[in-house]
Parts: C-alpha cells; sequence; structure tokens
C-alpha cells in the first residue's frame, strides 16, 4: 500500500536499474531518522540478456520496460517531490544502452543516469553509514548481478572505494550455467575471481577498518540461510560460507538446493555470489561480516536529500503523461 499521508509530500524517490533486479523505494528523512513510505522490487534479470558481443536481447529490454512502466504508475500516484533514476554495470556495459535507455527515459518522463562504478560505491556508503550511523572505521561490501563495489570510510565518510565487473549473476552463468554446482565450478570460480582482484584490495584489508558490513541481497540472502540453519546468529564467517558451499555442492543442483531462509528467485545466483564473498573474506582478513540494511537505492535518496539541503537539486519530479505509462511493447531494430 502506498503511504500518502501529508508527510510523503516531501517524499524523495530512487529507482535503481540493477543488473538482477530494478527497485523503487520512495522515503525521507526528517529529524535524522529515515523513513521509507514505499518500495518496489521486480527480479528483471537485465544482465542475463547480454550477448557474447555485449548487446541486450529483445527480451531483457522488454523486461525492463515493463518493469519501469509499472514504477512510473506508482510515481504519478506518489508524486515524490525528487526522483532520481540510476542505473549500474550492465547498462555500464551494453552497447546498445542507448537504444534501452531512451524508451526508458520516455516511460518514466524522467533522465536515466548510468552512474560509474566510483559513484555506485559513494551512493552505497552513503546508504549504509545513515542506517548504521558509527564512528568507528568501516568496511562495506556491496555484490551486485555484475558489479561488486567495495568501500572503507568512517562515519559519513569514505576514504578508499573501488569497483569491480564481477557479480553474483555473471559468475553464476560462467561457472554454474547449466545449473550445476560442483566442487570444480566453486574451485575455477574463486581463480577466475583472485585474478580479476589481483592486488587491489591491499587498502581494503584488516588493519584499515574495525568492523565491515554487507548491503545488497548477496550478504542478506547468506546470513538469511545461515541463521535458519542455526550455522550463526545471522553473522557471516569464513567457517559458515564454507558450510553453505559444501552444502551447494552435496546439492548438486541449483533447483535442488534446499535451504531454509533461500527464496526462490537467488537461487540462480547464490554460488557466483558465495566465490566473490569467500574470496573477499579470505584476501581483506575478515573474521565476520554483519548485513546492512542500507543500500544504493538508499543512498540516493539519503543524497538527494542533502543536496536539497545545499539548494544542488533543479526541477522537481513530473510524472509522465498518461499515454506513456502503458505503451506496447516494441522490438528493438
Amino acid at each position: 500500500m502506498y503511504d500518502l499521508t501529508p508527510s510523503s509530500s516531501s517524499a524523495l524517490a530512487a529507482i535503481d536499474l540493477g543488473s538482477n533486479s530494478f527497485r523503487l523505494e520512495v522515503g525521507q528523512v526528517r529529524q535524522g531518522q529515515y523513513r521509507q513510505h514505499h518500495c518496489r522490487k521486480e527480479m528483471v534479470s537485465l544482465g542475463a540478456g547480454l550477448d557474447a558481443q555485449g548487446r541486450l536481447s529483445r527480451e531483457a529490454i522488454d523486461r525492463g520496460l515493463r518493469c519501469l512502466r509499472i514504477f512510473a504508475a506508482e510515481l504519478a500516484e506518489l508524486r515524490p517531490l525528487k526522483l532520481r533514476v540510476v542505473a549500474t554495470q550492465t547498462l555500464r556495459e551494453a552497447r546498445n544502452r542507448d537504444d534501452f535507455l531512451s524508451r526508458a527515459e520516455d516511460a518514466l518522463g524522467q533522465p536515466v543516469e548510468v552512474i560509474s562504478g566510483h559513484e555506485e560505491a559513494r551512493l552505497i556508503f552513503a546508504g549504509v553509514a545513515f542506517l548504521h550511523p558509527s564512528s568507528r572505521r568501516r568496511l562495506v561490501i556491496d555484490i551486485g548481478g555484475r558489479s561488486t563495489e567495495v568501500i572503507v570510510g568512517q562515519a559519513n565518510t569514505p576514504s578508499v572505494m573501488a569497483s569491480f565487473p564481477i557479480g553474483s549473476a555473471s559468475l553464476s552463468q560462467t561457472f554454474f550455467h547449466d545449473g550445476r554446482i560442483t566442487a570444480a565450478g566453486f574451485g575455477a570460480a574463486q581463480s577466475a575471481v583472485r585474478a580479476k582482484l589481483g592486488d587491489a584490495l591491499t587498502r581494503f584489508t584488516s588493519p584499515h577498518w574495525d568492523e565491515v558490513m554487507g548491503s545488497s541481497g548477496t550478504a542478506g540472502t547468506i546470513s538469511a540461510v545461515l541463521k535458519a540453519s542455526g550455522i550463526t546468529d545471522g553473522r557471516l564467517t569464513a567457517k559458515g560460507l564454507r558450510w553453505l558451499i559444501d552444502r551447494c555442492i552435496e546439492g548438486g543442483r541449483v533447483d535442488r538446493l534446499e535451504l531454509p531462509g533461500l527464496k526462490e528467485r537467488r537461487r540462480t545466483v547464490l554460488a557466483g555470489g558465495l566465490v566473490i564473498l569467500s574470496t573477499l573474506i579470505e584476501r581483506c582478513g575478515i573474521r565476520k561480516l554483519h548485513p546492512a540494511k542500507g543500500a544504493l537505492r538508499q543512498g540516493v535518496i539519503i543524497d538527494l536529500h542533502e543536496s536539497l539541503l545545499l539548494g544542488r537539486c533543479g526541477h522537481g519530479f513530473e510524472p509522465p503523461s498518461a499515454s506513456n505509462l502503458f505503451v506496447p511493447d516494441l522490438a528493438l531494430s
């Protein structure tokens, strides 16, 4: 249900066009607290639609546009004060992204920003820092569908940020593409992740932080499974991840994974996320990682709020006309 109370008239909105899912969030900051008015998540699997030439398929584009028309209809009801739409790794990569972006902007009546990995990392840290205030030095890890962001910062200020073009979906498609989960697949995937990360994690090792938090669906999913299985209290540890990897190998196939706390939509990307997270835990010297509430979309709203306070924002949100809300799906040429 929508929250259409008078206080929501000053609410802000964010749309995150991720590689796995598209998310709409409407919220506001009042008296130093974040209040969520509305959220919607749709598993679009845009990244799965990238072919070997780096082009989005018609089916993936159509899935994305159908989702955005739903978001546009909801925004027309909610009428937030400001809206920012950000796209991440899949649209950073896609060679035909301009075709998708022009139609997405028509559906939303709003520009779509394809943000850099650096900007994505900054906004992720902003969301986590606001929802989990702390003065301690903090490492934040966000594993998305096709990229992984790693940030070190203190309070609200990130100091070191990196974005790597590896994610739970892309890794799963490469090493577990036929649905089989094997020890050999995990080993090959981990070798690939280590090679991709190289020596870039030096500034993210344990001497540089006091605590670690994981945002995004990967950390939340693994935390839920470990807690529901009685392995940890929800914290992510090397031992807990090793237990979960072993259970995945025992299952043998994605469709045979029977793990408490595992949602159906996360099955196909679990193995890839486990590989990335276990590698980061090993390379960064992480003993325990706590799941975080904040993520990119909350960071966008926090950033919009701070921009309004500083007078940096321009015009408010104008919803698309009714004729743009439900345009029939059209194939791209």
